[in-house]
């Protein structure tokens, strides 16, 4: 039964935190608000290492090539704030 309950919590990306039983969402956005990518990860889940996952997301068509996977600007929260993501960031990967 356990098992069921536990398997079931992760599929939904359910998890324990003060609150009790959440989720949250890592979402990158467009200067106009659009949303571009985003990421669902259990409530006790650290942010930092979604930092990654949420930028491979992104994909902006262009009208001529390929579509861009490099932000020009990236702002986030202080929890995302790492030497390694500012450093992912700048190189691009």
């Amino acid at each position: 039964m356990r098992l069921r309950r536990r398997a079931r919590l992760k599929a939904a990306a359910l998890g324990r935190s003060r609150g009790g039983l959440n989720s949250k969402i890592h979402l990158s956005a467009d200067r106009y608000c659009r949303p571009l990518s985003f990421v669902v990860t259990p409530g006790q889940a650290s942010d930092n290492p979604q930092f990654r996952a949420v930028l491979a997301g992104i994909k902006v068509r262009v009208r001529i090539g390929r579509p861009r996977t490099r932000p020009d600007a990236v702002a986030a929260d202080k929890a995302y704030s790492s030497r390694a993501n500012r450093a992912g960031a700048r190189s691009g990967r």
